[in-house]
């Protein structure tokens, strides 16, 4: 019996890219059709562009490529969480769909996978169409995730991999809402091993890439996988006060000696000010967590599925998802 290999790609407004995406993921997959199924899992993930009208005429034209669409946009997260509840495959496939994640890796994917490794992920050697500014807080990231997470990324690891079966339903079983894919693979174990490979510009569109979208996505990573930042509140007031105590103490021999100074005012200012600044600081580190714990606690689902095109009916309620009641309903 031949196995079933998945392929899940989020796309937001990628009407310049499905129909390349389509074209090289079919003829990745011919030559391993003799041992392979194969099925794609394209998520249109509230495009404002003619996405959603082109991946109806690639079901149209070949089956295996299967549609869910989403009633909004819920980010990249959500896209691909949809894309893996609707997932069957004995291996599953996470993949950008602006082809910067090349098909052509998949195969080196696969014989890992059959070398016994449930986690094959792709290691970035190069990126050709980033800014300097983008390399260096991709670096800061990596070197935050080793000094304060405890999930052990590899540098210059990537969203695209071929997961085990068992690692993706693993997956399903937990509860977040907040944490990263990225570092949930690591944390969950499994038998890992990269492919390295380069990672080319995007083939066609514009970048959906937001600078301050994706620094508020890296501090959540973080943050999500450490208590590192919150162990470190009171050590930095314990080590502010043993300072400002010893500064009074300081303060007090200097005006036994020399008496009380008339100057001072911008000194006692400016340490109101550093202190105050560290408080608000700290407080923000705080809120963060509070705000995390207020989404999970809220229990919203991560995605909405509005329309499915292409699943067999006993696996169409899977594809779904989270629904609203009244779309499950018709």
């Amino acid at each position: 019996m031949r196995k079933l290999i998945s392929v899940v790609s989020p796309a937001y407004n990628e009407e310049a890219c499905v129909d390349e995406l389509a074209r090289r993921l079919a003829e990745t997959f011919e030559p391993l059709s003799d041992r392979y199924d194969f099925e794609a899992i394209i998520v249109e993930n509230g495009s404002r562009d003619a996405t959603y009208q082109r991946l109806l005429a690639i079901n149209a034209r070949d089956p295996r490529f299967k549609v869910i669409r989403l009633s909004r946009n819920f980010g990249a997260e959500g896209g691909a969480a949809a894309g893996i509840n609707a997932a069957r495959g004995d291996a599953l496939v996470i993949m950008c769909a602006d082809l910067q994640d090349p098909p052509e890796v998949i195969p080196r994917f696969i014989a890992e996978w059959e070398g016994g490794y449930e986690n094959v992920y792709g290691i970035i050697t190069r990126r050709h169409d980033e800014s300097a500014v983008r390399r260096f807080f991709t670096r800061a990231f990596y070197w935050m995730m080793h000094k304060l997470s405890e999930t052990n990324v590899p540098r210059n690891a990537s969203d695209f991999r071929l997961v085990d079966r068992r690692v993706y339903e693993a997956l399903l079983t937990l509860p977040e809402r907040n944490a990263l894919l990225r570092t949930l693979w690591w944390w969950m174990g499994f038998k890992s091993v990269g492919v390295e490979h380069e990672r080319p510009p995007r083939f066609g569109g514009t970048s959906t890439y937001r600078f301050w979208l994706n620094v508020s996505m890296g501090i959540r990573g973080l943050l999500t996988n450490s208590y590192l930042p919150l162990k470190i509140i009171p050590l930095l007031g314990l080590g502010l006060s043993a300072i400002s105590f010893l500064l009074m103490i300081g303060s007090i021999v200097r005006a036994a000696i020399f008496g009380v100074p008339f100057d001072g005012f911008g000194t006692i200012v400016g340490l109101m000010l550093l202190l105050f600044g560290f408080l608000f600081m700290l407080l923000g580190v705080v809120s963060e967590y509070i705000g995390m714990i207020f989404e999970e606690v809220r229990a919203r689902p991560r995605y909405i599925v509005s329309e499915t095109h292409g699943f067999d009916p006993e696996t169409d309620a899977a594809a779904r998802g989270l629904m609203l009641a009244r779309i499950t309903a018709r």
